[in-house]
């Protein structure tokens, strides 16, 4: 079956689906499936407020609810379509699989309805890996947009898929972030291509094992009909590529912060390089942009860009596209975001390092650092991320309901290293952390808050982790003016 051609016709005219979890996936898949003639009914562990409001609005359309109830599979339910956060072992997907009935996530609902409004299906170019998969899709979109192409970031990214494949806008392609739960979920999913950027432990309490993690993962290189794209520093990735049932002719496209080899895109003297997309990869390299054009170049972000520009010229993209396209893409606020500049001290943001592989990159992209860290670690260990970083720590700040881990491990890997531990968990204490890490800090040195934890113990969100350290540090800022 070729990757654009619409995977299955279904007859939705009273068919009984199920769909489990309201919000962001749920209640478009819900209203979707309603539309096509298909008796809904939506299941929701919570019974709150919000979801009452909710279950209100589809009711009004004939969609029935149940909250408080997503344990039970409905009487008469033909499919499940889920929510990529619930587990598959929960007791749904366990009596599902014993009735024999199918469970599809939002993804693979979007997958199996593109091409559903009569138009031709837009072909996906497709990211996923532990760490990096936001930036790499916005920069994707960026590229694809200088190329003067029709296109949306889309998927894990926020944006519904469902909404983008059944929207009015008709697309020329669409950069879609999967994560490991909607590959989960996905089983038919063929994209045009697709890139695996690293693999970290992560979600295992979700996954099961590391092994599941990565099989899941991995899935998003089933069917890929021209590139499979992967990092040659992880070879685990590689092997992915290896075992996936690809369409014949697809390739395996390396990228590498190193110089490339043929068939790989890469870095010589400040110059990204593709030999993978040329006429004679053996003996040509084609310049793509420099090192520069990356915002910012820090060597995970430069990775990010250079598996952007694979997929991109595995469409067809040329070089100039890729080059404008970089210069013009944004980083999303704090993924290592430049604050300000205190004297002589630089203050970066990457909140969104919520795990230990994300801080290793964000701590690799410094020299002398000030690292404020902590929050909830979801099962992590810290040594060998101390042990890599130990030589770059000027001083460390803990804060957190976790923090006894990482100074657990400072001690053992880097006793040397000043240690701050602030024995709060109120919002408050990021003040304190960025005053006890200024006083630690030397000119030269970059602040860092890469936590390398969740936040949910002391912030609703990253985002408000980050935000509460950008008000600190402009607060000093202007206090220092």
């Amino acid at each position: 079956m070729g990757s654009q051609e619409v995977s299955s016709t279904v007859d939705w005219q009273g068919k009984h689906v199920t769909v489990a979890g309201l919000g962001v996936s749920g209640i478009p898949a819900a209203r979707a499936l309603h539309e096509r003639g298909a008796l809904v009914t939506v299941v929701n562990d919570g019974d709150d407020e919000r979801a009452r409001a909710q279950a209100a609005e589809l009711e009004a359309l004939g969609i029935t609810v149940r909250l408080g109830d997503g344990a039970t599979l409905p009487p008469s339910t033909e499919l499940v379509v889920t929510a990529p956060g619930w587990q598959p072992d929960k007791p749904l997907f366990l009596a599902a699989a014993e009735a024999g009935v199918p469970v599809w996530g939002d993804v693979e609902l979007a997958w199996r309805l593109r091409g559903d409004n009569g138009r031709k299906a837009a072909p996906w170019l497709a990211v996923t890996g532990t760490n990096g998969k936001t930036t790499t899709v916005r920069m994707l979109a960026s590229i694809l947009e200088a190329a003067g192409l029709r296109t949306a970031a889309v998927g894990n990214i926020g944006v519904s898929l469902l909404d983008a494949v059944l929207g009015e806008t008709e697309y020329d392609v669409l950069a879609v972030e999967l994560s490991s739960y909607q590959l989960h979920w996905a089983p038919s999913l063929r994209a045009h291509s697709a890139a695996v950027l690293n693999l970290a432990p992560d979600h295992l309490d979700w996954h099961g094992s590391m092994a599941a993690y990565a099989a899941d993962k991995g899935r998003v290189y089933e069917g890929n009909t021209v590139a499979c794209v992967y990092n040659a520093a992880d070879p685990a990735t590689e092997d992915l590529v290896r075992e996936a049932d690809v369409e014949e002719g697809c390739r395996a496209i390396g990228f590498t912060l190193g110089a490339p080899g043929p068939s790989q895109l890469g870095v010589v003297d400040g110059i990204l390089v593709d030999r993978a997309f040329v006429a004679n990869r053996q003996k040509q390299a084609q310049e793509l942009a420099e090192v520069t054009d990356v915002n910012p170049p820090a060597p995970h972000n430069i990775a990010n860009a250079l598996a952007a520009a694979a997929l991109a010229r595995a469409f067809g993209v040329e070089p100039a596209a890729v080059r404008d396209g970089l210069r013009a893409f944004r980083p999303d606020a704090h993924r290592i975001e430049h604050v300000a500049d205190i004297d002589e001290v630089r203050y970066v943001d990457d909140s969104k390092a919520t795990n230990t592989h994300a801080t290793e990159a964000s701590l690799a992209a410094y020299d002398s650092i000030v690292w404020i860290a902590g929050g909830l670690a979801k099962g992590a260990t810290f040594d060998e991320l101390v042990t890599g970083a130990a030589k770059r720590l000027r001083g460390v700040v803990l804060i957190g309901a976790d923090r006894a881990l990482i100074r657990e491990a400072l001690t053992r890997h880097a006793p040397e290293v000043p240690v701050v531990d602030l024995d709060r968990t109120d919002t408050g204490a990021m003040s304190e952390a960025v005053a006890r890490a200024a006083e630690l800090a030397r000119p030269g040195d970059t602040v860092l808050l890469a936590p390398a934890c969740a936040s949910m113990d002391m912030f609703t969100n990253y985002n408000k982790r980050g935000e509460a350290f950008a008000d600190a540090v402009r607060a000093r800022a202007d206090e220092s003016a």
